[in-house]
Protein backbone atom coordinates (compact mmCIF):
# COMPACT_ATOMS: atom_id res chain seq x y z
CA UNK A 1 0.00 0.00 0.00
CA UNK A 2 1.25 3.67 -0.89
CA UNK A 3 0.53 6.90 1.20
CA UNK A 4 1.53 8.09 -2.42
CA UNK A 5 -1.10 6.55 -4.48
CA UNK A 6 -4.37 9.08 -6.55
CA UNK A 7 -6.62 7.88 -2.99
CA UNK A 8 -4.19 9.31 -0.67
CA UNK A 9 -6.73 10.15 2.29
CA UNK A 10 -9.73 9.07 0.66
CA UNK A 11 -12.30 6.83 2.21
CA UNK A 12 -13.97 4.33 -0.39
CA UNK A 13 -17.14 2.09 -0.16
CA UNK A 14 -16.83 -0.69 -2.09
CA UNK A 15 -20.35 -2.98 -2.44
CA UNK A 16 -19.97 -6.78 -3.43
CA UNK A 17 -16.36 -6.62 -2.61
CA UNK A 18 -15.46 -9.66 -1.43
CA UNK A 19 -15.36 -11.37 -4.18
CA UNK A 20 -14.34 -11.10 -8.05
CA UNK A 21 -14.77 -7.65 -9.32
CA UNK A 22 -15.60 -5.98 -6.10
CA UNK A 23 -12.35 -7.94 -4.18
CA UNK A 24 -10.11 -6.24 -6.90
CA UNK A 25 -11.62 -2.69 -6.50
CA UNK A 26 -10.92 -2.90 -2.88
CA UNK A 27 -7.58 -4.40 -3.52
CA UNK A 28 -6.91 -1.73 -5.71
CA UNK A 29 -8.20 1.39 -4.02
CA UNK A 30 -6.46 0.48 -0.85
CA UNK A 31 -2.83 -0.18 -2.92
CA UNK A 32 -3.78 3.40 -3.74
CA UNK A 33 -3.84 4.67 -0.73
CA UNK A 34 -7.58 4.48 0.11
CA UNK A 35 -9.16 3.61 3.24
CA UNK A 36 -11.51 0.63 2.63
CA UNK A 37 -15.30 -0.54 3.61
CA UNK A 38 -15.46 -3.48 2.08
CA UNK A 39 -19.41 -4.84 2.14
CA UNK A 40 -20.70 -8.61 1.21
CA UNK A 41 -23.19 -10.53 2.20
CA UNK A 42 -21.58 -13.38 1.46
CA UNK A 43 -24.11 -14.83 -0.94
CA UNK A 44 -23.97 -17.91 -3.72
CA UNK A 45 -24.03 -17.14 -7.11
CA UNK A 46 -27.92 -16.82 -7.42
CA UNK A 47 -28.17 -14.79 -4.06
CA UNK A 48 -28.68 -17.47 -1.59
CA UNK A 49 -27.05 -17.97 1.95
CA UNK A 50 -24.96 -15.98 3.20
CA UNK A 51 -21.18 -15.62 5.15
CA UNK A 52 -18.96 -13.25 7.06
CA UNK A 53 -16.32 -14.64 5.49
CA UNK A 54 -15.91 -13.24 1.41
CA UNK A 55 -15.70 -9.55 3.11
CA UNK A 56 -13.76 -10.28 6.14
CA UNK A 57 -11.02 -12.25 3.91
CA UNK A 58 -10.87 -9.49 1.97
CA UNK A 59 -10.11 -7.12 4.62
CA UNK A 60 -7.18 -9.28 6.28
CA UNK A 61 -5.81 -8.86 2.42
CA UNK A 62 -5.52 -5.72 3.01
CA UNK A 63 -4.46 -5.27 6.07
CA UNK A 64 -1.54 -8.02 5.56
CA UNK A 65 -0.46 -5.65 3.05
CA UNK A 66 -0.83 -2.68 5.28
CA UNK A 67 -3.50 -1.29 4.41
CA UNK A 68 -6.66 0.11 6.39
CA UNK A 69 -10.14 -1.49 5.52
CA UNK A 70 -13.30 -2.39 7.89
CA UNK A 71 -15.79 -5.41 6.65
CA UNK A 72 -19.50 -4.51 6.26
CA UNK A 73 -22.26 -7.16 6.10
CA UNK A 74 -25.53 -4.93 5.95
CA UNK A 75 -28.16 -5.92 2.79
CA UNK A 76 -27.95 -2.63 0.86
CA UNK A 77 -31.17 -3.27 -1.14
CA UNK A 78 -32.29 -2.06 2.06
CA UNK A 79 -33.13 1.27 3.14
CA UNK A 80 -32.07 0.43 7.24
CA UNK A 81 -28.88 -1.23 5.47
CA UNK A 82 -27.64 1.48 3.04
CA UNK A 83 -27.85 3.64 5.98
CA UNK A 84 -25.20 1.47 7.60
CA UNK A 85 -23.40 0.98 5.50
CA UNK A 86 -22.92 4.88 4.70
CA UNK A 87 -22.52 5.27 8.73
CA UNK A 88 -19.69 2.16 8.86
CA UNK A 89 -17.37 4.50 6.53
CA UNK A 90 -18.08 7.43 9.09
CA UNK A 91 -17.66 5.82 11.92
CA UNK A 92 -14.10 3.96 11.06
CA UNK A 93 -12.81 6.51 8.98
CA UNK A 94 -14.83 10.14 9.74
CA UNK A 95 -15.41 10.37 6.13
CA UNK A 96 -16.73 9.20 2.85
CA UNK A 97 -14.98 10.19 -0.64
CA UNK A 98 -15.78 7.36 -3.00
CA UNK A 99 -18.79 4.52 -3.88
CA UNK A 100 -18.38 2.12 -5.92
CA UNK A 101 -21.44 -0.29 -6.18
CA UNK A 102 -20.86 -3.45 -7.45
CA UNK A 103 -23.29 -5.62 -5.65
CA UNK A 104 -24.98 -8.48 -7.69
CA UNK A 105 -25.95 -12.08 -8.45
CA UNK A 106 -27.75 -14.18 -11.23
CA UNK A 107 -30.68 -15.70 -11.77
CA UNK A 108 -30.79 -16.53 -16.05
CA UNK A 109 -33.50 -17.45 -17.25
CA UNK A 110 -35.55 -17.32 -20.78
CA UNK A 111 -38.21 -14.65 -20.86
CA UNK A 112 -41.33 -17.58 -20.91
CA UNK A 113 -39.61 -19.41 -18.32
CA UNK A 114 -38.80 -16.13 -16.10
CA UNK A 115 -40.60 -16.45 -12.69
CA UNK A 116 -41.76 -13.23 -10.65
CA UNK A 117 -39.81 -14.12 -7.79
CA UNK A 118 -36.20 -14.11 -10.43
CA UNK A 119 -37.63 -10.73 -11.40
CA UNK A 120 -37.97 -9.19 -8.48
CA UNK A 121 -34.45 -10.86 -6.83
CA UNK A 122 -31.93 -9.54 -9.77
CA UNK A 123 -33.77 -5.92 -9.93
CA UNK A 124 -33.44 -6.00 -6.32
CA UNK A 125 -29.93 -6.67 -5.85
CA UNK A 126 -28.44 -4.52 -9.14
CA UNK A 127 -30.89 -1.63 -9.71
CA UNK A 128 -32.51 -1.45 -6.06
CA UNK A 129 -28.68 -2.13 -4.31
CA UNK A 130 -27.36 0.93 -6.91
CA UNK A 131 -30.64 3.45 -5.66
CA UNK A 132 -30.52 3.20 -1.84
CA UNK A 133 -26.17 2.85 -1.51
CA UNK A 134 -26.24 6.40 -3.69
CA UNK A 135 -29.44 7.66 -2.26
CA UNK A 136 -27.00 8.02 1.71
CA UNK A 137 -24.01 8.69 0.68
CA UNK A 138 -25.69 11.35 -1.70
CA UNK A 139 -27.76 12.70 1.14
CA UNK A 140 -24.62 12.87 3.36
CA UNK A 141 -22.67 14.65 0.67
CA UNK A 142 -25.46 16.90 0.19
CA UNK A 143 -25.65 18.04 3.83
CA UNK A 144 -21.52 18.24 3.96
CA UNK A 145 -22.29 20.90 0.80
CA UNK A 146 -24.81 22.71 2.64
CA UNK A 147 -22.62 23.05 6.07
CA UNK A 148 -19.98 24.55 3.77
CA UNK A 149 -17.72 21.23 3.21
CA UNK A 150 -18.27 21.15 0.02
CA UNK A 151 -16.63 17.39 -1.19
CA UNK A 152 -15.05 16.07 -3.99
CA UNK A 153 -16.86 13.11 -3.87
CA UNK A 154 -17.56 10.10 -6.84
CA UNK A 155 -19.86 7.15 -7.81
CA UNK A 156 -18.90 4.02 -9.85
CA UNK A 157 -22.05 2.54 -11.25
CA UNK A 158 -21.18 -1.36 -12.54
CA UNK A 159 -23.75 -1.26 -15.55
CA UNK A 160 -22.67 -4.17 -18.29
CA UNK A 161 -22.94 -4.87 -21.57
CA UNK A 162 -26.01 -6.79 -21.15
CA UNK A 163 -27.49 -3.67 -20.42
CA UNK A 164 -26.40 -1.40 -23.49
CA UNK A 165 -27.47 -3.98 -25.85
CA UNK A 166 -29.58 -7.39 -24.50
CA UNK A 167 -28.13 -10.33 -23.22
CA UNK A 168 -30.87 -13.46 -24.47
CA UNK A 169 -31.27 -15.34 -21.34
CA UNK A 170 -30.82 -12.31 -19.30
CA UNK A 171 -34.19 -10.15 -19.33
CA UNK A 172 -33.91 -9.53 -15.46
CA UNK A 173 -30.82 -8.43 -15.61
CA UNK A 174 -30.46 -6.86 -18.74
CA UNK A 175 -33.08 -4.39 -17.42
CA UNK A 176 -31.67 -4.17 -14.09
CA UNK A 177 -28.43 -2.59 -15.92
CA UNK A 178 -30.11 -0.68 -18.16
CA UNK A 179 -31.47 1.22 -15.35
CA UNK A 180 -28.37 1.84 -13.66
CA UNK A 181 -27.23 3.53 -17.00
CA UNK A 182 -30.52 6.09 -16.66
CA UNK A 183 -30.11 5.82 -12.88
CA UNK A 184 -26.05 7.21 -13.36
CA UNK A 185 -27.55 10.14 -15.85
CA UNK A 186 -29.77 11.37 -13.12
CA UNK A 187 -27.51 11.15 -10.28
CA UNK A 188 -24.54 13.15 -12.05
CA UNK A 189 -27.08 15.88 -12.94
CA UNK A 190 -28.73 16.05 -9.44
CA UNK A 191 -25.32 15.46 -7.49
CA UNK A 192 -22.87 18.14 -9.53
CA UNK A 193 -24.07 21.10 -7.49
CA UNK A 194 -23.10 19.33 -4.58
CA UNK A 195 -19.30 18.06 -5.51
CA UNK A 196 -20.10 14.79 -6.85
CA UNK A 197 -18.95 12.92 -9.99
CA UNK A 198 -20.93 9.90 -10.81
CA UNK A 199 -20.28 7.68 -14.23
CA UNK A 200 -20.78 4.02 -14.63
CA UNK A 201 -19.15 1.06 -16.13
CA UNK A 202 -19.99 -1.51 -18.26
CA UNK A 203 -17.18 -4.15 -17.53
CA UNK A 204 -16.07 -7.78 -19.10
CA UNK A 205 -14.26 -9.92 -16.61
CA UNK A 206 -13.83 -13.37 -15.68
CA UNK A 207 -16.06 -13.63 -12.40
CA UNK A 208 -18.16 -16.45 -10.36
CA UNK A 209 -21.15 -15.12 -13.08
CA UNK A 210 -19.02 -15.33 -16.29
CA UNK A 211 -16.56 -17.89 -14.99
CA UNK A 212 -17.36 -20.13 -18.28
CA UNK A 213 -17.39 -17.42 -20.51
CA UNK A 214 -14.43 -15.86 -20.04
CA UNK A 215 -11.78 -18.57 -19.28
CA UNK A 216 -8.63 -17.76 -21.41
CA UNK A 217 -5.40 -15.77 -21.70
CA UNK A 218 -4.20 -14.11 -24.53
CA UNK A 219 -0.73 -13.50 -26.03
CA UNK A 220 0.28 -10.31 -24.52
CA UNK A 221 3.25 -7.81 -26.63
CA UNK A 222 6.37 -9.68 -25.67
CA UNK A 223 5.09 -12.83 -25.72
CA UNK A 224 3.79 -13.06 -22.10
CA UNK A 225 0.75 -14.00 -20.91
CA UNK A 226 -1.91 -11.55 -20.46
CA UNK A 227 -5.19 -12.73 -18.50
CA UNK A 228 -7.30 -10.76 -20.41
CA UNK A 229 -10.59 -11.65 -18.74
CA UNK A 230 -8.74 -11.38 -15.10
CA UNK A 231 -10.92 -8.90 -12.94
CA UNK A 232 -7.75 -6.63 -12.20
CA UNK A 233 -7.84 -5.44 -15.17
CA UNK A 234 -11.10 -3.52 -15.07
CA UNK A 235 -10.19 -2.50 -11.58
CA UNK A 236 -7.51 0.51 -12.99
CA UNK A 237 -10.08 2.54 -14.28
CA UNK A 238 -13.04 2.24 -11.54
CA UNK A 239 -9.88 3.80 -8.88
CA UNK A 240 -9.47 6.61 -11.21
CA UNK A 241 -12.74 7.25 -11.28
CA UNK A 242 -13.46 7.02 -7.95
CA UNK A 243 -10.14 9.78 -7.22
CA UNK A 244 -10.22 13.38 -7.41
CA UNK A 245 -7.90 12.97 -10.26
CA UNK A 246 -10.97 12.36 -12.43
CA UNK A 247 -12.58 16.32 -12.04
CA UNK A 248 -15.14 16.82 -14.78
CA UNK A 249 -15.68 13.58 -15.43
CA UNK A 250 -19.36 12.82 -15.15
CA UNK A 251 -22.59 11.37 -16.47
CA UNK A 252 -20.37 9.15 -18.47
CA UNK A 253 -20.51 4.93 -19.31
CA UNK A 254 -17.32 3.51 -19.92
CA UNK A 255 -16.69 -0.20 -21.51
CA UNK A 256 -14.04 -1.92 -19.78
CA UNK A 257 -12.45 -5.53 -20.55
CA UNK A 258 -8.81 -6.58 -20.96
CA UNK A 259 -6.86 -3.49 -21.82
CA UNK A 260 -9.45 -1.62 -23.61
CA UNK A 261 -11.52 0.69 -22.59
CA UNK A 262 -14.27 2.85 -24.76
CA UNK A 263 -16.24 5.81 -23.94
CA UNK A 264 -20.16 4.42 -24.49
CA UNK A 265 -21.51 7.31 -26.31
CA UNK A 266 -25.80 5.85 -26.07
CA UNK A 267 -28.65 6.97 -27.20
CA UNK A 268 -28.98 10.27 -30.24
CA UNK A 269 -31.24 11.52 -32.52
CA UNK A 270 -30.35 9.78 -35.96
CA UNK A 271 -32.16 10.31 -38.96
CA UNK A 272 -35.68 12.51 -38.75
CA UNK A 273 -38.15 13.81 -40.36
CA UNK A 274 -41.00 16.54 -39.45
CA UNK A 275 -44.40 16.90 -41.65
CA UNK A 276 -46.04 19.08 -39.20
CA UNK A 277 -49.08 17.47 -39.38
CA UNK A 278 -50.68 14.31 -38.27
CA UNK A 279 -49.87 11.48 -40.40
CA UNK A 280 -52.04 8.48 -40.85
CA UNK A 281 -50.71 4.50 -39.47
CA UNK A 282 -49.83 4.21 -43.50
CA UNK A 283 -48.21 7.31 -44.12
CA UNK A 284 -46.22 7.03 -40.49
CA UNK A 285 -44.48 3.51 -41.37
CA UNK A 286 -43.65 4.93 -44.75
CA UNK A 287 -41.64 7.18 -43.39
CA UNK A 288 -40.75 4.94 -40.20
CA UNK A 289 -39.04 2.46 -43.08
CA UNK A 290 -37.24 5.81 -45.02
CA UNK A 291 -35.33 6.62 -41.95
CA UNK A 292 -34.70 2.67 -40.76
CA UNK A 293 -33.20 2.85 -44.25
CA UNK A 294 -31.12 5.53 -43.35
CA UNK A 295 -30.00 4.62 -39.66
CA UNK A 296 -26.87 2.89 -38.75
CA UNK A 297 -27.91 -1.05 -37.82
CA UNK A 298 -28.06 -1.84 -34.11
CA UNK A 299 -25.57 -3.90 -32.23
CA UNK A 300 -26.58 -7.48 -32.13
CA UNK A 301 -28.07 -8.60 -28.88
CA UNK A 302 -25.27 -11.34 -26.79
CA UNK A 303 -26.45 -14.18 -27.49
CA UNK A 304 -28.73 -13.93 -30.21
Amino acid sequence: MTEAGICAGRVAVVTGAGRGLGRAHALAFAAEGARVVVNDLGVGLDGAGSSSGPAQRVVDEIRALGGEAVANRDDIATAAGAAALVATALDAFGRLDTLVNNAGFLRDRMLVNLDEDDWDAVLRVHLKGHFLPLKHAAAHWRAEAKAGRTPDARVVNTSSGAGLLGSVGQGNYSAAKAGIIGLTLVAAAEMARYGVRVNAIAPAARTRMTERTFAETMAAPGGDAFDAMAPENVSPLVVWLGSAASAGVTGRVFETEAGRITVMEGWRPGPTADKGARRTPAEAGETALKLLADSASPQPVYGA
